[in-house]
């Protein structure tokens, strides 16, 4: 399957890894790789997560309090939101529109 990232779960994955790389040297890469390993893992098996809402599903990253909300069209992973389990949930659930 294809794996597409939305602009702004881009924009997340990416303001994530610069705030883990100002932590420690090196957290950020970590954190790419707990990432790539669930975008492998969906890639692999994308009916096997939790769904959500709307046909809408959430991998968990290991390590880190983040998730993956993603749904699918047709053979590709569209990755909704790179999302901060400890902050507001379904904040994400208005760019199901777009």
């Amino acid at each position: 399957m294809n794996i597409r990232f939305l602009a702004i779960a881009q924009g997340e994955l990416d303001d994530a890894y610069s705030w883990y790389e100002h932590q420690s040297t090196g957290l950020g890469l970590e954190l790419l790789d707990e990432i790539d390993r669930a975008v492998h893992r969906i890639s692999q098996y994308p009916l096997s997560c939790s769904e959500l809402a709307f046909t809408i599903r959430r991998v968990l990253i290991n390590r880190f309090p983040y998730g993956l909300v993603y749904g699918i069209d047709g053979d590709t992973i569209v990755v909704i939101a790179v999302a901060h389990l400890h902050r507001q949930p379904h904040y994400w659930i208005e760019r199901l529109d777009t």
